[in-house]
């Protein structure tokens, strides 16, 4: 068991504590689902909220992930900015939220001060922080990476239609082929009117790149996405750019 974290971040409650590839079709249905969303934001900072399963098995990919991240906020600068919070779970039903960042150097500080842990999901508790975090001020949209799902799925849909209220997409990157996990995953993208997509370790580089059109997306809306695809020559966004139409 690892040592837990000692910088301050705020639980669900408030208080203060501290990849083989994923096939065309695949990507193809991702960035379909982002077709039939309406930006949030058309300039400024966008506000996304990137939670982690951090339970033993995820370790791997949270380096992955720590790697990945600052392409978020480099992806954004020319449209305004992007303000992120981390959001993990672990051990035995810890459930922790960073502040709000606005840089990768921030955002990496938080996340190697975090080891995986065994235990179980906690995806409903991300659900409901969303959901409140989003009831304090805008949130334009939640990335959660995980592989499976031990919890009620009636549930986690309920919570989920929570946030489609508030006009918060989803986005959900699941690692692995867990069923239920898949199922539940899918079905949280569809009521939240986000996507969804499978990746595996063969596909760091494809998910650098649909994490770095989501924020652009996120924060700025297709034009910006455009020059995003424009002076990137990014792949995923120029696949998104053909689904927009």
């Amino acid at each position: 068991m690892a040592a837990q974290s000692k910088t301050p971040v705020k639980t669900e409650s408030g208080g203060v504590v501290e990849t083989q590839r994923s096939s065309g079709a695949e990507v193809d249905a991702f960035l379909t689902r982002v077709k039939s969303m309406t930006p949030t934001t058309v300039s400024g900072r966008g506000r996304l909220i990137f939670a982690m399963d951090a339970t033993m098995s995820r370790q791997p990919t949270w380096d992955m992930a720590l790697k990945l991240q600052g392409d978020m906020f480099s992806a954004v600068k020319e449209v305004g900015g992007l303000d992120v919070q981390l959001v993990y779970f672990r051990g035995l039903g810890e459930t922790r939220a960073s502040k709000w960042v606005g840089d990768p150097e921030a955002l990496a500080r938080l996340m190697t001060r975090v080891s995986c842990q065994g235990g179980y999901t906690q995806i409903r508790k991300v659900l409901t922080h969303a959901r409140r975090e989003s009831e304090q001020a805008k949130v334009n949209a939640v990335v959660y990476v995980g592989d499976c799902m031990e919890e009620d799925i009636d549930d986690l849909c309920a919570r989920a239609g929570e946030l489609a209220l508030l006009g918060v997409p989803m986005f959900l990157f699941q690692e692995g082929r867990e069923p239920k996990a898949e199922r539940t995953f899918k079905e949280i993208a569809r009521l939240t009117r986000g996507a969804y997509c499978h990746f595996d370790a063969g596909s760091a580089r494809q998910l650098r790149e649909l994490l770095a059109a989501v924020a652009v997306y996120a924060t700025g809306g297709r034009k910006a996405l455009q020059d995003h695809g424009a002076a990137t020559k990014s792949a995923a966004a120029v696949q998104l750019l053909e689904q927009l139409g």
